[in-house]
């Protein structure tokens, strides 16, 4: 009785079960590289409501594919993120900045620029502005 039950037992339980995760990497590898190959697309939503009020909407879109396949379909956008690529040129500063400062301090101060700039207009000419036009005035009305 003994020798038919050590009979059914496998000789070895590591070597059976390292052929089991051998063939199940193998399947792993080949899904991955299928899904990279094909790309996949995994969409998701989801909403949080309290008493038939929607608090919250998480919209999901998740994109596997391999680098070469994305580019085929158009996306490419961490060529263009100066973050991720070394190739990517960051944005330039606004014209007149002087070099220093972020961008958005550089807007700020182009917009109280023109703000000034605007005003001044608005409230009409300046006393040197009249002394020239009253002169060009009488040079005209000289004969």
């Amino acid at each position: 009785m003994s020798e038919s039950f050590a009979g059914r037992l496998p000789a070895a339980p590591h070597a059976a079960m390292a052929g089991h995760r051998q063939g199940s990497s193998a399947n792993l590898a080949d899904i991955l590289e299928r899904v990279l190959d094909k790309g996949i697309v995994i969409a998701g939503d989801i909403q949080v409501h309290l008493l038939d009020i929607e608090l919250l909407t998480i919209k999901l879109r998740l994109l596997v594919a391999s680098v070469d396949k994305a580019k085929e379909t158009g996306i490419d956008w961490w060529e263009h993120d100066p973050s991720l690529s070394s190739r990517a040129r960051p944005s330039r500063p606004v014209a007149g900045g002087g070099g220093d400062g972020s961008r958005e301090e550089l807007l700020a101060r182009e917009n109280e620029r023109l703000r000034v700039e605007l005003e001044r207009l608005r409230s009409g000419p300046s006393p040197d502005e009249q002394r020239q036009a009253e002169i060009r005035e009488r040079t005209e009305e000289t004969p």
